[in-house]
Formats: structure tokens, sequence, C-alpha cells
């Protein structure tokens, strides 16, 4: 049965996700990659305003390429998600409720992902262009002058993700390869 999960969260949507958890991310969703994290971070710790709101949002570590004629977006494949771990417990304090990108996460996001009750998504590293086409709209909404890292708002249907690690820090990267062992 396909699981189609609307975004931004609910609290009761997170506690019901699994590790392992195939799913499909209806809505609307936010693009931020390394340069926009540390602008936000940087805002965050200086008392100012962020250029979004990340209370129950759900944030996929994306910087696109440029949209050919017709197409709302370019590529839209995921960045390592471990290139924000500096940054990612502060955003998980400010509400951020899930994370979309590719590889493992640090100890300490983990933790602060137990902690505020977020949820870790992968999508297929090297299938941008199909990932692509699950997006319908696409608007740059903060620090344009990054390029393709600009923060971009997203409205998607059926975006196919992984549960890799829950809220409860149940972590596919771990439990899969003790499985693969046996």
């Amino acid at each position: 049965m396909k699981k189609i999960i609307p975004v931004p969260f609910q609290e009761e949507q997170i506690k019901e996700l699994k590790a392992g958890d195939y799913v499909y991310l209806t809505g609307t969703i936010y693009t931020a990659r390394d340069a926009a994290h540390k602008r936000m971070y940087d805002s965050m710790h200086a008392g100012e305003a962020l250029p979004i709101e990340l209370n129950g949002n759900v944030l996929y570590y994306l910087g696109p390429s440029p949209a050919r004629e017709g197409q709302v977006i370019g590529s839209a494949g995921p960045t390592t998600s471990s290139r924000m771990d500096k940054y990612t417990p502060d955003m998980l304090a400010a509400g951020l409720k899930g994370m979309v990108g590719k590889g493992k996460r640090s100890q300490a996001v983990i933790d602060a992902m137990i902690e505020h009750k977020a949820v870790y998504f992968a999508a297929v590293g090297g299938a941008g262009a199909l990932l692509s086409k699950c997006i319908k709209e696409a608007e740059v909404v903060a620090y344009e002058d990054l390029g393709t890292e600009a923060i971009r708002k997203l409205t998607i249907e059926d975006l196919p993700v992984i549960v890799v690690i829950d809220s409860e820090g149940n972590n596919l990267y771990e439990t899969a390869t003790v499985e693969w062992k046996r």
C-alpha cells in the first residue's frame, strides 16, 4: 500500500514513521544547503528572524540544476546531509521536523532528533532527474544571491523517500547492516 504523508508535519504523523518505511511526501517543503544553513544559523544566533518558518517543516538538502524550458526545476537530487550536521541541532530546536538528504548523520543530530521528535529521510542519490518530476512548483523565497543554494519553497507530489532515522533514533543505516550480516 502506498503511504502518502502530507507535509508540513503534524506531531502525530512523526510518531507513526519508523526507520525502514517507504513513504511519499506531498505538500510543501523547503530547500536548504550548506550556505543557506550557515546564514540561518548565524541569524538565529544574532537573534534575527529566519526567512522561513521551521516549525513543523521539512528541509530538502538540495541545490537544483537550472530548469530547462517548460520545466519547474532542474535535476533535484539530494546533497550529502552530514555537511549540515553542525547547524542541524539548532534547527531542530527551532521546530524543524524533517530532513531529506543522503548519507549518515552525526550522533549530535540523532540525539537532537530524539529530543525534538523529528525524522530523517533519504532520497535516492543519482535520481535527481526523476525526483524533479515530483516537484510541481518551485519559488526562491530567501537568499537569492546564493544561486542554486538559495532557499526554495517547493510544492511536491509523491516524492519517494525512505525513513532512515525515526523520532526514536532507530537508524536504518545501522539496522540494515546488522540484518545483512545475518
